[in-house]
Parts: structure tokens; C-alpha cells; sequence
């Protein structure tokens, strides 16, 4: 293995993942993964799946994410990771497909209606 690439989606954000052996080193957007995302569970997403197949520090990742807000791009890394390390060693799509980590979450926001304050919310009702 070279390089792994995968793609990983949520919501509107759009990751691409480049995956390689090497030391844990993960960057996304050319910045370090800790200071693109600095809350700590947002950050944890992409930490998610190493710890689940116990390969913390073996793999360098490189991401290019666009799209969405900051929690969506954390679960579509989080995707295209998994896939990634299914795509290298077989042997680990049980444990991540167990988590939930290779279903495609596709719920996105609905659009708003005419008439509606938002896509559902109506005025509210006046008898007088």
C-alpha cells in the first residue's frame, strides 16, 4: 500500500481522504486536525476509528474537506477513513461497521416552503 484514497460524505461536506503508513500524523486543510477542529469531540471523530481497530499511531492521513459546518466534516472524515482502513485490511469492517461508521447518514436540511416560516413551522393561528 502506497496511498489509500476514499471518500467520505455528510450532510453537504464533502471529505476526500489520502491514508499511508507512517506515524499518526493527520492533517486536514493543510492544518493539523487539532487546530482545524478545536473542540475535543468534534476532534475525536477522526480518532474514532483507529481506536476501534486498534491502529492508533500506524497510519498518516491527509484530508481535503469542504462543504457543511464543522460537525459534518468531522463525521464525513470519520467515513472516509473507515473506508479507507476496510479498503487496506479487510479484517476491520466488522468491528467500524458494528459503530456505525461505513452507513451514510443522508439526512440533509429540508428546504423551506412558501407560506411557512421555516420548512414545516407555520404562523401561528389568530381566532381574533
Amino acid at each position: 500500500m502506497e496511498q489509500i484514497k476514499a471518500t467520505g460524505r455528510r450532510k453537504s461536506a464533502v471529505a476526500r481522504v489520502i491514508l499511508t503508513y507512517g506515524t499518526g500524523k493527520m492533517t486536514v486543510n493543510k492544518k493539523d486536525y487539532k487546530v482545524y477542529f478545536p473542540v475535543n469531540h468534534i476532534a475525536q471523530n477522526m480518532e474514532m476509528p483507529f481506536q476501534t481497530v486498534s491502529a492508533e499511531g500506524k497510519y498518516d492521513v491527509r484530508v481535503n474537506v469542504r462543504g457543511g459546518g464543522v460537525k459534518g466534516q468531522s463525521e464525513a472524515i470519520r467515513m472516509a477513513i473507515c473506508r479507507a482502513l476496510c479498503e487496506d485490511n479487510p479484517e476491520f469492517r466488522p468491528p467500524l461497521k458494528a459503530r456505525g461508521f461505513l452507513k451514510r447518514d443522508a439526512r440533509v436540511v429540508e428546504r423551506k416552503k412558501p407560506g411557512l416560516r421555516k420548512a414545516r413551522k407555520a404562523m401561528q393561528y389568530s381566532k381574533r
